[in-house]
């Protein structure tokens, strides 16, 4: 199992609920691909350098996991087609 950091910008429009179940869909996606999440912090609503899809502000959070190495590309690609998900980047720590 390797460790990483997980950073996701997710739409500011959103309410509490739906951005529960953006997060929520992603660590099942982690635990169905035999990792764990070791911590989840948020970040709040933060003004971004660049507008993203017509937007200069993001909710970010950090999440760090542990998930083996071959889980990771089929994580990231479930991430990158939810919707409210503006920007993500995994980083090996």
């Amino acid at each position: 199992m390797n460790h990483y950091e997980l950073v996701v910008i997710i739409h500011p429009d959103l309410d509490d609920e739906a951005i529960e179940q953006a997060l929520d869909r992603i660590k099942v996606w982690i635990t169905d691909g035999g990792g764990s999440i070791d911590k989840t912090d948020k970040w709040g609503k933060r003004h971004m350098s660049y507008e993203i899809q017509k937007q200069n502000e993001g909710i970010y959070y950090l999440l760090e996991i542990s998930m083996p190495p071959t889980s990771v590309t089929e994580l990231e690609r479930n991430i990158t087609i939810l919707e409210p998900v503006m920007r993500h980047m995994i980083v090996a720590k």
